[in-house]
């Protein structure tokens, strides 16, 4: 029976689309694909996600991979990627009905230390029965070891939990742990549906 409902953010409760940043700080379409590239697909922003290193030092680390035109863009994206990340429809009101239905809610996102600015903005962490982030515990999903801390952390039972992402790759690690996973495409209701949750 499920007892508990574990979130990931971006694209499940929050619409992260790095493209929001890129047509803001950038006009031509090479420079927006090279920045994809170098920042949100790049390296760094995996090592942010696991909290060695910050926003200067990843600034640093890629403006030697970009021509020097577009330093001041990569430093305004690094500062002020968070316009990308925008509340998802029937997130809250998802989050809510579960809550008022007595499910536990939590969180677990790969995610740099600047979700803490960013993330109550959505919702207050009390919200919450638990969360963590990649960038606390040096851990990123799908490594099974994340899920596991959280489990022990909030001395949940696997087999009660229920994991929803977008990434076919981290439901697998969640189910990989003995939780049950479903791969969110913007589809509340059918998850709702196909788990039998009671709100």
């Amino acid at each position: 029976m499920i007892r508990s409902l574990i979130f990931d953010m971006g694209n499940v409760l929050l619409d992260y689309n790095p493209k929001v940043c890129l047509d803001l700080y950038l006009k031509h379409e090479d420079d927006k694909k090279l920045l994809m590239q170098e920042l949100f697909q790049g390296p760094e922003w995996v090592e942010a996600d696991r909290g060695f290193i910050n926003s200067a030092e990843m600034f640093e680390s890629i403006r030697r991979r970009v021509p020097e035109r577009l330093h001041s863009a990569l430093k305004q994206c690094i500062e002020g990627w968070q316009v990308c990340m925008k509340p998802l429809p029937g997130a809250e009101l998802f989050l809510r009905a579960a809550k008022n239905a007595g499910y536990g809610i939590y969180l677990l996102s790969n995610a740099s230390s600047s979700v803490y600015e960013y993330f109550p903005k959505f919702l207050p962490f009390e919200f919450f029965d638990g969360y963590v982030f990649s960038s606390d515990v040096h851990l990123l999903k799908p490594d099974p070891a994340i899920y596991r801390y959280l489990f022990e952390r909030y001395q949940l039972k696997p087999e009660e939990c229920l994991f929803i992402d977008d990434r076919a790759d981290n439901v697998s690690g969640a189910v990989n742990t003995g939780t049950e996973g479903a791969i969110f495409n913007r589809n509340f209701d059918e998850i709702k549906e196909k788990f039998s949750l009671g709100f």
